[in-house]
């Protein structure tokens, strides 16, 4: 029988394997989670608010157990992993608290004699989830998703099943109904079945372009929605009136974040003349500080989560190097076990290079000097994607200005770097994806916005 494998990238090392799900075993998954739906939907917020408020109580509970499974799955630290849980316990009680709110009937005048919008769970949601953040992507779909009254089906990376199945674990344990959230172990291949099934009403992704593209086409030939949060080439903004040193350490903490595999970290970094050479050689000394090492130990990064992507991007490196960019550190495969690549800058990076043009999904920095303002804003929107971005400045209304006017992205922030929050939306724009995750136009996609007219 076919299996799925969970691998320790620190070592290369096998963990475990899993069984795939035979069709027949994801029709009768999909069968008992309709049968569900029809019961679960009837519930109020109150009922899903204890279940997933206990949720959250079990997260920080298991937090150091479940930490310890995404840091052998796919090599994140120990520390970012048990930080990763406590986000998901927020998550959920942030849902639970706020859910009913949210989905309130709004009344609307009218010739009616009373009307209304009201929003009603759609059903079997199908989300396709990635490996770099194994719980927080999942869990900022499944809570609101869970309290709106729908149903959950997760096919999760094929690197990461024990952490699909702990997760699956703690919604039953919290006291959902069995089918309510369900964790299919599938390859990529058949996720094509799942969403032709007529039971499932909707999907969201969260990967790569071509992974979403793939989706949202087949959703699309089934006329059912999707919500796509896809890759990023982030541009990090650095003008002349910038505090440096803040400048500096924020820009190397987004670029390093989960061994620089981050849809939302810093890949480019647009420095204006004044003040280039000053955050370049500043930046060089945050890089270089970086420990990089065991991942259950207390280290900056860890190993990549796999072989093939760690060599992925030292390829992309490579082929940037041989277009004309300069290596200031890093750029080389260790000597020794794991996946495992070093900080890295490059510079004298220009347009047609895989470091400009491509995102570099690991602990790789893209340093691109410009003359001024207008030139900084036309480089951070010269990409395809448009997930983050960021401004460094002391003049705050500049900042302002710049965020919300000028740059191209779903997520713009004026010093500091980017990141999510229960209570923003989330998403992104261009091939960075579609809809909004998180906050109060995160539980509204996958509701059905009724109107209710009575006369």
């Amino acid at each position: 029988m076919a299996k799925i494998k969970s691998q320790n990238p620190s070592t290369g090392k096998e963990l475990q394997s899993y069984d795939l799900h035979t069709s027949e075993e994801v029709s009768s998954i999909i069968d008992n989670a309709n049968k569900t739906y029809r019961n679960y939907k009837r519930t109020t917020y109150a009922e899903r608010a204890i279940k997933m408020n206990r949720v959250a109580d079990l997260l920080e509970e298991r937090k150091l157990s479940y930490a310890e499974t995404m840091t052998l799955e796919m090599g994140k630290t120990i520390n970012s992993a048990i930080a990763e849980v406590e986000k998901c316990a927020w998550v959920c009680r942030f849902y639970a608290e706020h859910a009913e709110q949210f989905l309130a009937d709004e009344l609307v005048d009218s010739d009616a004699s009373k009307s209304m919008i009201s929003f009603r769970p759609l059903g079997i949601i199908l989300a396709v989830m990635p490996w770099n953040y194994p719980f927080w992507q999942v869990f900022r779909f499944a809570a609101p998703a869970l309290m709106a009254g729908n149903v959950g089906l997760l096919k999760h990376a094929s690197n990461v099943p024990q952490s699909a199945l702990n997760i699956e674990e703690v919604f039953r344990d919290a006291g959902f109904p069995k089918y309510a959230f369900s964790s299919l172990l599938i390859k990529s291949d058949a996720v094509e079945a799942v969403l032709n099934n007529p039971k499932v009403m909707a999907a969201t992704l969260t990967g790569s372009g071509p992974a979403g593209s793939a989706v949202a086409s087949q959703s699309g030939s089934q006329i059912k929605k999707t919500v796509l949060e896809l890759g990023g080439s982030d541009p990090y903004l650095v003008l002349e009136d910038a505090d440096i040193d803040h400048a500096a350490s924020q820009c190397r903490q987004s670029r390093l974040l989960n061994a620089g595999q981050s849809c939302i970290g810093a890949k480019r970094f647009i420095v204006l003349d004044e003040v280039y050479d000053q955050f370049l050689r500043k930046f060089t000394e945050e890089m270089q500080s970086a420990m990089m090492g065991d991942p259950m130990t207390d280290v900056d990064l860890g190993p990549m989560a796999r072989y093939d992507l760690r060599d992925e991007v030292h390829q992309q490196v490579v082929d940037s190097v041989s277009k004309g960019a300069k290596l200031v550190i890093g750029g080389y495969i260790p000597d020794s076990d794991g996946a495992y690549y070093p900080p890295t800058i490059l510079v004298d990076v220009q347009e047609g290079m895989p470091a400009y043009n491509e995102e570099i999904f690991g602990p790789v920095a893209s340093v691109i000097r410009v003359k001024d303002e207008d030139e900084a804003i036309r480089v951070a929107n010269d990409t395809e994607f448009g997930l983050g971005a960021c401004v460094f400045t002391q003049d705050v209304e500049r900042g302002e200005r710049i965020a919300k006017y000028e740059l191209e992205a779903g997520c713009c922030f004026v010093n500091q770097y980017v990141k999510s929050d229960p209570r923003l939306p989330f998403g992104g724009i261009k091939t960075s994806g579609y809809g909004r995750e998180l906050s109060y136009y995160g539980i509204r996609e996958f509701v059905n916005v009724k109107t209710v007219y009575i006369k």
